[in-house]
């Protein structure tokens, strides 16, 4: 039956339970996806029409019933010679193993499912449906303490002649109310008859009547009293005995009328008040009655007369004649009883010969839960039983091969009878998922959702074309199974991506220096990467641009670049020197003079020359380049003051370059046409302070130098 379907919508998943008469199922309702468990005839029953008839009609039945505490029936169906019964699955355990578990149970505790118990027997009773099967094993304790009482509609079904067939109800002969068992007409009060041997079990931890056979218990309920609670168990209350003993008397005019009647007194029979109540009593008044009717044996006529006259005197010859008779009338009775005796001695020691020859001998069977198979085994063949094995799936992971469940259990049965085992199938295998072109967090999270610790995760980072922190491959493999997630260790290759590396910065550079920087970084030149083009900034031969990765750029070894080459200044650029005045603060007084310049070479100020020790005023010579959209600026500052600023436009150039004269004012600057500067001006390398480096100034880029016109802006009153 497991991973089939019935009627197209409900899947078997697993085996629960089972009984006389059918098999309990775990399934999966795909329509409304949740569980239910499917009650499934036993094949004996299901060519016995008028029982399926009776099956269906009783099944129906129960599923009109709606109260907290039964459960509910959803559906009842066929499907080809399997009857079933679809009902709610209740997540907990059954009151019988609770029992087991930890009988005798507390007063509270007991008289509080008792009384959930027979507030759903009022529910059904007010439906016109009995139980007759109230037992441990058909009450259900969910995970949230509700009880549900099961099985309504399938024990009514069940015709009186199942108390004979061997296996279907010897579980339940223990439950029997005495009606049931005589095979009479069985109403309400049965059922209260059956809560009450369920509380007496719950509270002492045994069961009333015990025997040899079902038909042995079955008489010990019609003719045996039982044993007291108080006796067996003094922690009881007298109140909550005295609900016991009423609800199991014999005659149900002594029981509760109704299921409502015995849920008022186990409402109350906690109360300080009752709890020491007198013990109820069932003696009839009649019976305390002297005058009340009695039976009798009649008198014979004469019988009376013939008594009191004995004792009368008579004459001795009556006496001596009626002696010889009167002792010889009791010899022949005495014979005869002797014989009688004898007879019934010879057929007493016959029976017992024939019970000897003729009985089927009884074994207890062993509680083989919570042992191993091969253990369970070899104590049920020890004692005459024959071990049945079925695995099962066990939600509570017991360890594989272990008895989770027995049936029968705790009962005496017939040498050689079969007892189920549910044996656990043990802990579910885990599989590992497939955990390639995951992000590495996403890979983690699945893994320890399956228990995986994080330090069992290694994980090993390369270098390769995939995305950055991608997994692209796990050991041990996808769909690999384990048990102890504690016990497994997972390697994850990590994408790092492409390996890079950084790009050098070659402006600047030598176009000789630049091959040998991309070569040593494992770069490539492009094809035909090399083109020049004019510039202001860089002289000729030098980086001026590379592309298309920038200085320190993440880059692909391998990857090709390409350069711009300065091929010197432009055209249109004006080189031109510039004759500046250079004096000290004070004539006489040393003073350090530091030239700064900004032209279409340098867009912020360039310390073009520092000059030591100027105690006179001199000529020096500067060089510079202007462009069309770039003048020169020439910053004179004296003791790290600005003592003059003289400033150049490409007009100026051109003004120069076409032989148009100039004639600068005072103190302006001489600006030359290749001519000598005047007396006393320096050449840069010249004078006593050349423009070199290391001596206060840097040398301007090559190529500078050139005829230009100047114009002078001088500071400190001086003449512009």
């Amino acid at each position: 039956m497991i991973g089939r379907q019935l009627g197209g919508r409900y899947e078997i998943l697993e085996r629960v339970g089972g009984g006389g008469m059918a098999i309990v199922y775990k399934g999966l309702d795909m329509l409304l996806h949740r569980h239910v468990a499917v009650k499934v005839l036993r094949q004996q029953y299901v060519h016995d029409e008028e029982f399926i008839q009776r099956f269906r009609r009783e099944a129906q039945a129960a599923a009109s019933l709606s109260h907290p505490n039964v459960v509910s029936i959803y559906d009842v169906g066929q499907e080809d010679d399997i009857h079933y019964i679809v009902m709610e699955y209740v997540e907990g355990t059954t009151l019988n193993d609770l029992i087991k578990a930890r009988a005798p149970l507390q007063v509270e505790e007991a008289v509080h499912i008792a009384s959930q118990i027979c507030d759903a027997l009022d529910h059904a009773h007010h439906n016109q449906i009995i139980h007759r099967d109230i037992k441990p094993h058909n009450i259900l304790i969910g995970k949230n303490g509700r009880v549900k009482v099961t099985d309504f509609g399938i024990a009514r079904a069940v015709t009186s002649s199942t108390i004979t067939q061997t296996g279907s109800v010897v579980g339940s002969v223990h439950y029997f109310s005495p009606e049931h068992a005589k095979g009479t007409p069985t109403g309400e009060q049965s059922d209260l008859y059956s809560l009450g041997i369920v509380m007496y079990q719950m509270l002492t931890g045994r069961l009333p009547f015990l025997g040899e056979s079902p038909i042995s218990v079955a008489l010990k309920h019609l003719q045996e009293d039982v044993e007291e609670p108080r006796k067996v168990n003094p922690l009881i209350p007298q109140s909550v005995e005295n609900v016991i003993l009423r609800a199991m008397r014999k005659s149900t005019s002594e029981r509760y009328r109704s299921a409502v009647d015995m849920l008022a007194d186990l409402d109350t029979c906690l109360l300080p008040q009752r709890r020491n109540e007198a013990k109820v009593s069932f003696v009839d008044d009649d019976e305390l009655d002297e005058e009340r009717t009695r039976v009798m044996p009649a008198l014979r006529p004469g019988q009376y007369e013939l008594e009191r006259s004995a004792g009368a005197d008579e004459p001795e010859d009556d006496d001596e004649e009626e002696a010889t008779p009167r002792k010889n009338r009791w010899v022949k009775p005495l014979v005869l009883i002797i014989v009688m005796i004898g007879l019934l001695g010879g057929m007493w020691y016959a029976v017992g010969e024939v019970k000897k020859r003729v009985a089927i001998e009884t074994v207890d069977v062993p509680n083989v839960v919570n042992k191993t198979l091969a253990q369970a085994h070899q104590e049920l063949v020890n004692a005459k039983l024959e071990p049945v094995p079925e695995y099962v799936k066990d939600e509570k992971n017991s360890p594989k091969d272990t008895v989770i469940r027995q049936s029968p259990a705790m009962i005496k049965v017939n040498v050689g009878s079969k007892v189920i085992l549910s044996v656990s199938q043990g802990p579910d295998k885990l599989k590992l998922p497939d955990l390639n072109k995951f992000k590495l967090s996403e890979a983690r999270a699945q893994l320890k959702q399956l228990g995986i610790p994080d330090t069992n995760i290694v994980v090993d980072p390369k270098f390769m074309d995939v995305e950055p922190d991608t997994v692209v491959e796990q050991q041990p493999a996808a769909l690999t199974e384990f048990l102890d997630p504690a016990a497994v260790m997972v390697k994850l290759t990590v994408s790092k991506g492409i390996e890079t590396v950084k790009m050098p910065n070659l402006i600047g550079k030598t176009e000789k220096e630049a091959k040998n920087m991309i070569l040593v970084s494992g770069l490539k030149l492009a094809k035909d990467g090399i083109t020049q083009e004019a510039s202001y900034k860089q002289s000729k031969g030098k980086v001026m641009d590379q592309f298309p990765f920038k200085p320190n750029d993440d880059v692909a070894p391998g990857s090709e670049i390409s350069l711009i080459v300065s091929s010197g200044l432009p055209p249109e650029a004006g080189q031109m020197t510039v004759n500046v005045p250079i004096k000290p603060a004070k004539e006489g007084s040393p003073s350090t003079v530091k030239i700064l310049l900004t032209d279409a070479v340098y867009d912020t100020p360039f310390e073009y020359q520092t000059l030591n020790d100027v105690t006179k005023t001199e000529m020096l010579q500067v060089k510079l380049t202007v462009s069309p959209d770039k003048e020169a600026v020439i910053q004179i500052k004296v003791d790290n003051k600005t003592a003059d600023i003289t400033t150049v436009n490409y007009k100026d150039y051109q003004d120069q370059k076409s032989g148009k004269p100039v004639t600068p004012g005072t103190g302006t600057p001489n600006i030359g046409t290749g001519t000598p500067p005047a007396d006393g001006a320096k050449q840069p390398g010249e004078g006593a302070h050349p423009p070199a480096n290391g001596a206060g100034g840097t040398q301007p880029p090559a190529g500078g130098g050139g005829a230009n016109t100047t114009t002078t802006t001088s500071t400190g009153g001086r003449n512009s």
